[in-house]
């Protein structure tokens, strides 16, 4: 299942992670957030016109939302109400923009950026002659272009490497649809990932009957064994999608 938050749109890919930015067939390094002018170098590096911005997990945290009954009428009431229950949620203080999007009846995914990020990068492009027409976290960009074609159950790991302390990110599982989302901001190693974050998620998923049958992994090169067949994803994907 292909979740539509926003429907793919001709425009050029910028691809920014923790660890490096990809912009057409140019890449940088980065050591968190980039600065006003790593952007715009990597802008510079994209054709004038609308561009598609895929930002790391970390910097656009994603909340599954389950049983939910009635919403509030109407849609400022429904946007204020998945407001609070985001930032209620992962604990924020400061404000963030939320998009949110039902995919099953009464479970609903809720993504969001902070207000004060998306103020400083949508000017930034627009004053580039690169507006931002689409801002998605990179878990649901890999998501998108994979799960829909993929058969049987399966897992994605959406990782950044994070030093020495391991790697951070998302696991996503799914089956005819999204069947589980967890975040991680604090990093693990790979055997720590097996252990304390893939095992669990696995034995909840054989007790739902939604076993999956392969990982794949995007942000690690090598995966130590855990019991499933593992595909290692390359940049490949990003480097596809900014031609």
């Amino acid at each position: 299942m292909r979740l539509p938050f926003l429907k793919p749109q001709a425009a050029a890919l910028l691809w920014i992670e923790q660890h490096r930015i990809l912009a057409g067939s140019h890449e940088r390094p980065l050591a968190g957030l980039p600065t006003g002018d790593e952007l715009a170098q990597a802008l510079s590096a994209l054709p004038v016109g609308p561009t598609r911005w895929v930002v790391d997990d970390l910097w656009m945290p994603t909340i599954q939302l389950r049983d939910l009954g009635e919403l509030p009428r109407g849609a400022e009431a429904q946007e204020a109400f998945f407001r609070w229950r985001y930032a209620q949620t992962l604990a924020l203080d400061a404000p963030h923009a939320v998009q949110a999007l039902a995919i099953e009846p009464g479970v609903w995914l809720a993504t969001g950026i902070s207000e004060a990020l998306r103020e400083s990068w949508l000017p930034l492009a627009q004053r580039l002659d690169r507006p931002v027409r689409t801002l998605v976290p990179r878990w649901l960009q890999l998501y998108n272009q994979l799960a829909p074609f993929q058969e049987l159950p399966g897992m994605l790991l959406s990782l950044a490497p994070e030093g020495k302390a391991g790697y951070t990110g998302t696991l996503v599982a799914w089956g005819r649809t999204l069947t589980l989302l967890r975040q991680w901001q604090e990093p693990l190693s790979p055997e720590g990932w097996n252990e304390d974050r893939i095992a669990p998620s696995v034995a909840f998923l054989q007790r739902e009957a939604r076993t999956p049958q392969n990982l794949l992994v995007w942000g690690a090169e090598e995966w130590p064994e855990q019991g499933l067949p593992i595909q290692h994803l390359d940049s490949g994907i990003a480097l596809a999608e900014s031609r």
